[in-house]
Formats: structure tokens, C-alpha cells, sequence
């Protein structure tokens, strides 16, 4: 499948998964599960669970150091 994932502010990617779960997508965008939340049609979903949307957004937390 397909998925388009945009960070918020940062720019859209786009992958081709197939067992990946949302904490997977978010590594593929070099960020870490701690310091985003994981977006499907406006709520969050864990990011334990299996890809199964097309549109993702990713919205960064923590910023900076």
C-alpha cells in the first residue's frame, strides 16, 4: 500500500508498506515515537498499530534541544 505521510511544517513523503506499523513510518522520517503524535483523519492512533490509512500526519511535539 501507498501511504502519504506529512510532518507537519516539514514536508510530505511517501512510502510503499506492507506490514509497518506508524512507529515504523515515523522512524522512515528520522524522528522518534517520543517526541510526535501520529495523526489519521484529525486523531491520534498508537503507534503500535499497523498502517492501515493512506493520508498520515505526523505532528512534532518536542522541537530542538
Amino acid at each position: 500500500m501507498n501511504v502519504t505521510v506529512e510532518v507537519v511544517g516539514e514536508g510530505s513523503h511517501e512510502f510503499d508498506v506492507d506490514d509497518e506499523t506508524y512507529a515504523d513510518l515515523v522512524s522512515k522520517v528520522d524522528l522518534s515515537p517520543h517526541e510526535v503524535s501520529v495523526m489519521v483523519d484529525g486523531r491520534p492512533v498508537p503507534e503500535d498499530q499497523p498502517v492501515e490509512a493512506e493520508r498520515v500526519k505526523i505532528l512534532r511535539l518536542i522541537k530542538g534541544g
